[in-house]
């Protein structure tokens, strides 16, 4: 899996050829050793050059070998070979070099990159470090702040970053291997003793612990319980202070440790998740790979409040003409500003044009006729939707796709009021829509096989993760919010504070807890959703509102707070308090405390002492145990489905996998006893007794997680 030639007489050409990205496997290390061997040996070889068969360089270790024993040659001793080596070896990078690709490129005495090339060191987002020499060469090559920068983020560079860092000696635009033959073949008669980034001593900087130390507190802030960045700090530090003999033993210590780690597994699990998303089944038998999607061109956006913006800039950037429609011309023209504000910004950021003739503002649907695929963002009420989609029916094409971005209503009940059901299907983004990766794809039971294609086609033509799911009231991540929601709130009831949760889920790896996402995202919206479904509204008694509403147990806490005008940080106040409106500084707030004191109080509720473990297990294991009934019903073709859905769309930790991963870590059947064990503490909550399907997985003896979906039968499938 390594080609060998001899080109210009004297350069032998090293050729990795393993598709798609020429990862190192062990036939490509064995290659490499064999052709290395034959190059170095050969007296009629001056010079080597390393490259990639079909436009990529190296893509780095193929991670699929990782959960098995280890077989080839092994990297480490085999890249120092390299770099020993008396003739002079040029690699010539071309797409890609990544991970081990770029410790290969490393060891190589010049480095040669095209310009559209990409370089980085991602292994920490795999819980891993670059445990090949990375951490102890690139330290060398660049110094240690870019060094520690690149290592502990896994951030890519363009080629042109990595010429003005160092860590390539030219780029190109042209052949990049014919460059890389032209400049060996000059490099031949230089010595080699300066090329080897093992010899080479670490420039240090005369604050090397206090740098050390600010970057460790920028991690632990930032990477919440990660341990792969720490180690990676831990790693570059001893290349700073120690031989490069001592320094590759210490990364060989501390990957060691990792490798075998919770953490790892749950970022390389995560890896997989995210590629095998988009990979969505129909009962009828038509699925993701021959199922042709239709090409979209022009699109429309009904309505410009925060969502339909947020769409409307991820269509314009990906080069689709878009038409916004608003019903009011006030709201129109603030909308119109602020897209186009936005995508100046994104444009300047990525360093291209902005994307303005491409956008068209209307206060008529009239306008839609000619567009292939419209996306309803209008506010979240049926009969209004309804009367959208009723409105399309007779305004656009009979070919033309109809989405709605709703985020929890009935898919089918939209597409019964069109002529089209078929071509009717859900969209549902994440706020900022622009920025957030998730896309739902709910596939209502009469959208067909190309509709579901396209909208999955267009999210990852917009650089979404595009996960297809099925229709039912929230659909998979709203659903599965609800009991994680309530359980926080009953909480409280019992003796916990906002902050104390908030703090547990932080420090789990939440970017923010229950509570503080509330205050975000505004109370009011939750509350106008309890209001439409009955659960609240001038029929409840305001001075003893009930505990036990439509037949389950109820916590009127959050209604409070929404009555006393606290929406969160827009108003300033929520369940916590701000400097001002529209302020993001949380501060614990007494009035919340004597609210709860006297909701306690006036139903003889005697407050306890909560701990962190309860609330790790009630919201999670409830969280979990929704995501087992989403499986049983078929909203969800497989776990690994709604853990990339509560990664990208609710920010749940990636070092723990997900809800169905992390429940699978703790032990299937350690998930079972505690919710039963809450269940029988509190029998009037009914997402707190466990699933069928748990139970079944635990009595099958706790399968793991990619074997779940031999378990899972369901009388009919969403999907």
């Amino acid at each position: 899996m390594a080609r060998y030639e001899l080109v210009k007489r004297s350069v032998a050409l090293i050729t990795l050829t393993n598709p798609p990205v020429n990862s190192l496997s062990s036939a490509v290390r064995h290659g490499i050793a064999k052709t290395m061997d034959r190059a170095l040996s050969d007296p009629k070889v001056t010079a080597v050059v390393i490259c990639g068969e079909n436009g990529r360089f190296c893509g780095g270790a193929d991670i699929r070998e990782f959960s098995g024993p280890m077989r080839g040659p092994p990297l480490l001793p085999l890249l120092d070979s390299i770099e020993a080596g008396e003739k002079p070896v040029v690699a010539a990078i071309e797409g890609v070099a990544l991970g081990g690709g770029l410790e290969l490129a490393l060891v190589c005495h010049y480095r040669i990159a095209h310009s559209k090339a990409r370089l980085g060191l991602p292994e920490v987002t795999l819980g891993l470090l670059p445990a090949a020499g990375g951490t102890q060469r690139l330290p060398r090559l660049i110094g240690i702040p870019a060094a520690l920068e690149l290592i502990t983020t896994g951030r890519h560079v363009s080629s042109q970053e990595a010429l003005k860092l160092g860590i390539v000696d030219q780029v190109t635009e042209q052949n990049v291997c014919e460059v890389a033959v032209e400049f060996a073949l000059r490099a031949v008669a230089k010595p080699l003793s300066s090329r080897r980034l093992s010899a080479l001593t670490v420039p240090c900087p005369p604050d090397l612990d206090a740098l050390l130390e600010a970057v460790t507190m920028q991690i632990q802030k930032k990477a919440r319980g990660m341990m792969a960045p720490l180690a990676c700090v831990q790693a570059v530090r001893a290349a700073a202070t120690m031989p490069y003999s001592q320094g590759i033993k210490r990364e060989s210590e501390l990957m060691a440790t990792l490798f075998n780690s919770g953490q790892a597994r749950a970022l390389q699990y995560c890896f997989f998740a995210e590629r095998t998303a988009g990979k969505w089944t129909l009962p009828s038998g038509a699925q993701w790979n021959d199922t042709k999607p239709r090409e979209i061109r022009s699109a429309a956006v009904i309505g410009l409040g925060t969502m339909g913006r947020g769409i409307a800039v991820s269509l314009a950037r990906v080069g689709i003409s878009v038409i916004a429609v608003e019903s009011d011309k006030k709201l129109m023209e603030t909308g119109r500003q602020m897209v186009i504000g936005m995508l100046e910004r994104d444009a300047k950021r990525r360093g291209v044009s902005a994307s303005l003739n491409l956008l068209k503002f209307t206060l008529s649907l009239q306008n839609l006729k000619d567009v292939d695929l419209v996306i309803e963002a209008v506010f979240e009420d049926m009969a209004l939707k309804k009367r959208v989609f009723q409105e399309l029916s007779k305004v656009c094409r009979p070919t033309t796709l109809l989405c709605s971005n709703t985020s929890g209503l009935d898919v089918d009940a939209l597409a019964g009021v069109t002529d089209r059901p078929q071509l009717v299907i859900g969209m549902h983004f994440f706020s900022p829509a622009h920025v957030m990766k998730l896309l739902e794809v709910v596939c209502g039971p009469r959208s067909s096989s190309e509709t579901i294609a396209t909208a999955m086609s267009l999210g990852k033509r917009m650089g979404k993760v595009s996960v297809a799911v099925g229709n039912c009231p929230g659909f998979v991540g709203n659903r599965m919010l609800k009991p994680y929601s309530d359980q926080a709130t009953f909480l409280l009831e019992e003796g916990a504070t906002p902050e104390q949760i908030d703090k547990v889920l932080e420090d789990f790896g939440f970017a923010m807890g229950v509570f503080r996402m509330s205050d975000l995202a505004g109370l009011d919206v939750g509350w106008r959703v309890r209001k439409e479904s009955g659960l609240t509204g001038p029929d409840v008694d305001p001075k003893n509102p009930p505990r036990r509403r439509q037949g389950r147990k109820y916590c009127p806490i959050p209604d409070m707070v929404c009555e006393q005008g606290r929406f969160g940080q827009k108003t300033g106040r929520g369940w916590y308090m701000y400097d001002k409106p529209g302020g993001t500084n949380a501060k614990p707030d007494p009035l919340i405390q004597n609210l709860l004191e006297t909701y306690r109080s006036r139903y003889g509720i005697k407050p306890r002492n909560i701990t962190d473990q309860e609330i790790i297990e009630r919201c999670l294991f409830a969280l979990a145990n929704e995501g087992f009934r989403i499986l049983e019903d078929g909203i969800a073709a497989r776990p690994e489905d709604i853990d990339v859905i509560y990664q990208f769309g609710y920010g749940f930790p990636r070092h723990r996998g997900g809800p169905m991963f992390y429940a699978s870590m703790v032990g299937l059947e350690r998930v079972l006893e505690r919710l039963e064990h809450y269940h029988q503490a509190h029998p009037d909550v009914s997402h707190l007794e466990p699933s069928p399907l748990l139970k079944k997985l635990v009595a099958c003896g706790s399968p793991p997680i990619q074997k779940w979906r031999e378990h899972i039968k369901t009388m009919h499938s969403h999907l």
